[in-house]
Parts: C-alpha cells; sequence; structure tokens
C-alpha cells in the first residue's frame, strides 16, 4: 500500500462488501490493489466524486472496481443491516457510539430516534438493550423503505418507523420518552426545544453537534449537560460531540 496512505483510515471506508474511497485518495487504482489483498471479501469498489450534499447528506459515487452496485449488506453489533450508500446517509465510523448509547438504555424505556436513516441504532438499540419502545422517524423515502426491510430480517418485534419530517411529525406524537436521540449533528440543534417538549421528567436527551475540544466546557455549562463525549473526529480540531441532557437539571 502507498506509504502516503497507509496512516490514513479515514481515506476510505467499508461497508458489507463495499469499499468507498474518498476524494482525496491519489493513485485509486494502486490503492484498491493492496486493499483487496487485505479485504478478501469486498465485491465493489466505489470512489466519492464529491461531499455530502442535499437534505438528505447523501455521497456521489462511481464504480471503479468489481460489480457495478451500491447496495450492500453490512453487518453491526447483531445487525443485519441492507442499504444503498449512494441514496442512505450511513456510517460505519459511528459503531462504536452506537453500542455506547444501547448499553446505556434501560429496561422498559420509551425510545424516540430521529432522522433514523435505514434503522441502524433502533435496530442496534433493541438488540443489544430492553427498551420497552422505539420510535423512528426518518424523512429520506429510500431510507425509509431500507429501514422498513431490515425490521423485517431482524425480525424486529418492538420498533415502530414513520416516515416524515421530525418537525412536522413529532408534535402530532402525544407520548413522552424516556430518551430521545438527535444522530444529527448538522442540524439537530434546530429540533431541541421541540425534542425537550417530547422528554419524560426524568428523561434524557443525547444532541450530537460538532465542536472543538475547546467550547466543551462552555457547552456543558450552556446545555447543563450531564457529560459530552467526544465520538469521532471530523478534522484536525473539529469533533462529534454527544451532549447528554437532562432538562431538569
Amino acid at each position: 500500500m502507498p506509504s502516503s496512505f497507509k496512516n490514513k483510515p479515514s481515506s476510505f471506508d467499508i461497508v458489507g462488501d463495499i469499499i468507498i474511497l474518498n476524494k482525496e485518495v491519489k493513485s485509486p487504482k494502486k490503492v484498491v490493489k493492496e486493499l483487496l489483498k487485505i479485504h478478501k471479501h469486498v465485491k465493489t469498489v466505489l470512489l466519492k466524486t464529491g461531499n455530502y450534499q442535499g437534505k438528505f447528506r447523501t455521497p456521489k459515487l462511481k464504480v471503479i472496481y468489481g460489480e457495478n452496485k451500491k447496495t450492500t449488506v453490512h453487518k453491526e453489533n447483531k445487525v443485519i443491516l441492507k442499504l444503498n450508500v449512494e441514496k442512505c446517509y450511513f456510517s460505519q465510523r459511528t459503531a462504536s457510539e452506537r453500542l455506547r448509547i444501547a448499553k446505556q438504555i434501560k429496561p422498559k424505556e420509551s425510545i424516540l430516534v430521529m432522522f433514523s436513516g435505514t434503522a441502524i441504532l433502533p435496530l442496534v438499540i433493541e438488540k443489544n438493550a430492553k427498551p420497552k419502545e422505539i420510535t423512528s422517524i426518518e424523512l429520506n423515502p429510500i431510507a425509509h423503505k431500507y429501514a422498513e426491510e431490515n425490521l423485517k430480517i431482524n425480525k424486529s418485534k418492538i420498533i415502530t418507523l414513520i416516515k416524515g419530517d421530525v418537525a412536522d411529525v413529532l408534535p402530532k406524537i402525544r407520548k413522552r420518552f424516556d430518551r430521545i436521540l438527535m444522530p444529527l449533528p448538522k442540524d439537530s440543534l434546530t429540533y431541541l426545544e421541540l425534542a425537550k417538549s417530547k422528554l419524560k421528567k426524568q428523561g434524557t436527551i443525547h444532541l450530537y453537534i460538532f465542536g472543538e475540544e475547546k467550547d466543551i466546557s462552555l457547552l456543558k455549562k450552556q446545555y447543563k449537560a450531564k457529560k459530552i463525549i467526544k465520538c469521532g473526529q471530523v478534522s484536525p480540531r473539529v469533533y462529534r460531540l454527544c451532549i447528554e441532557i437532562n432538562k431538569f437539571i
């Protein structure tokens, strides 16, 4: 593998039997050759030709090796996930964060997952915890369709899927939740007050935002947060942060 590439795991992702190379990768053909020696199960290599874009934050990808496909089956934390990697937002890099959240869930909790995509987070929670019920909201109709299929694949019994905009859907839901997850760092703050209105008295909100390490102390005071977790780095100074909020603290 080219020496300039060895120490850059962020230069590629593996989702199921598909490798996705970032557009910054130099000499992609050479990189593909070396990666395939290590990851022998891979059937397709895609090159990202642009940044995440549009209201669904999906990437533009082109096939540069192998089967002409963008749909795959990915396994994570006891979940089998089917998805189209170009039509649905998904990051395998946040797998450990999803499991961290699942391990915090107490038995019989009522959970709300906003921006639930192909249902990976709700399914990880169901497979690794014992909540009473999970309500999931997703705007992307293609991701929602895959979510429906994934519930069948994983024999889900407690997840309810709702297709629509959180801003339109949530006001119509009358019940309140023990825990609300907001895994959309770019836009989650827009929906925070709405989320608070649907939280039980002793409930917890997991709010995801982008921020720098120097901001953490201020953010903790601003949101009266129980804790703030760094759960991913998106640039040399910017992290994906999970702010855990109890509105009655």
